[in-house]
């Protein structure tokens, strides 16, 4: 039964779905292979709706800071596709891998060309690509995710970024095999250290969603000016369609049938073009990397509402 009308009933919709993601048992285990992740608490559970003219909605641990992650590859993709446009698609793909995010099968079979920028080694890609562009690629990111969602004090997690690097050894080996295709720029040590910090900002739903509805508003950004076009905007959303939820997507899409990036921090933006943006955060994640309240609290938020791309 879809029960929501209008805007202004975002707010009973939270906070229904909090109800009953409270009772659900089973939610999952946090990211244990990177330490500073681990002793997160599977049971915390946020959410935050917002809508394109800044307008938030939040229910549970919605303001609570915690590790972007993979999140992050959204805005990086977003940055570095502004200022080189369709070239970047020169070296990264655009179709689902089908394979976990840190694979390094289909690299072999391909030449050196990540499947999708939203694997490991495509986010590896765009770092790069943005680093070569600004010489700070992951300071660009925390510039523009301060100023998307007017929090200035978004940094990074140092504790987050030295336990990465410290188990960083497949992403330091993605990063040499595509330097030997010629597919790397920069120094891979230097892109490797880009890459962590990238990973560890840390931000809330509230932060999160909000910096994402420059993709409901079809690439404006919250002063108005314009970052991506609106044919690059609609790109980003249909990769993260059909990519943004590691080797889940098919899953993801027939579940809740938005847009969505997932991290392993437990977060997990979507889109609704035109209308909204939301954030879930919940640590415990499925086999696949996936928040587990986070999957199913999207999937009633669609249900209840009516909102979806199909």
């Amino acid at each position: 039964m879809v029960i929501m009308t209008s805007p202004t009933t975002f707010q009973p919709v939270l906070e229904r779905i909090a109800e009953e993601i409270e009772r659900t048992p089973g939610r999952g285990r946090p990211a244990d292979y990177i330490p500073a992740l681990a002793a997160r608490d599977p049971r915390s559970f946020g959410m935050a709706v917002a809508e394109p003219d800044g307008t938030v909605y939040g229910v549970g641990d919605w303001r609570q800071p915690f590790s972007a992650q993979s999140i992050t590859k959204v805005f990086t993709l977003a940055l570095d596709l502004a200022r080189e446009g369709d070239a970047l698609w020169e070296h990264v793909g655009r179709e689902p891998s089908g394979n976990p995010f840190n694979s390094l099968v289909q690299l072999e079979y391909e030449n050196g060309i990540p499947r999708n920028p939203f694997i490991n080694a495509g986010a590896l890609v765009v770092t790069d690509r943005l680093h070569t562009r600004t010489g700070d690629a992951s300071g660009e990111l925390l510039a523009f995710l301060r100023a998307e969602s007017g929090n200035q004090d978004l940094t990074f997690d140092e504790e987050v970024a030295a336990s990465e690097t410290a188990h960083g050894d497949r992403n330091a080996a993605l990063g040499h095999f595509m330097a030997a295709y010629g597919n790397i720029d920069n120094p891979v040590p230097v892109l490797l250290d880009q890459y962590f910090r990238q990973c560890s900002v840390t931000a809330s739903c509230a932060d999160l969603a909000l910096a994402t509805t420059v993709l409901a508003r079809h690439g404006i950004r919250a002063d108005g000016t314009r970052l991506l076009t609106r044919s690059q905007a609609k790109q980003i959303n249909a990769i993260m369609l059909t990519c943004g939820t590691y080797d889940a997507a098919g899953d993801f899409a027939y579940r809740v049938g938005l847009p969505g990036k997932s991290g392993v921090g437990g977060g997990i933006i979507a889109v609704v073009p035109g209308r909204c943006t939301l954030c879930v955060w919940s640590p415990g994640l499925d086999e696949r990397g996936n928040s587990v309240a986070g999957v199913a609290a999207l999937d009633r938020f669609t249900t209840l509402t009516g909102l979806s791309v199909f």
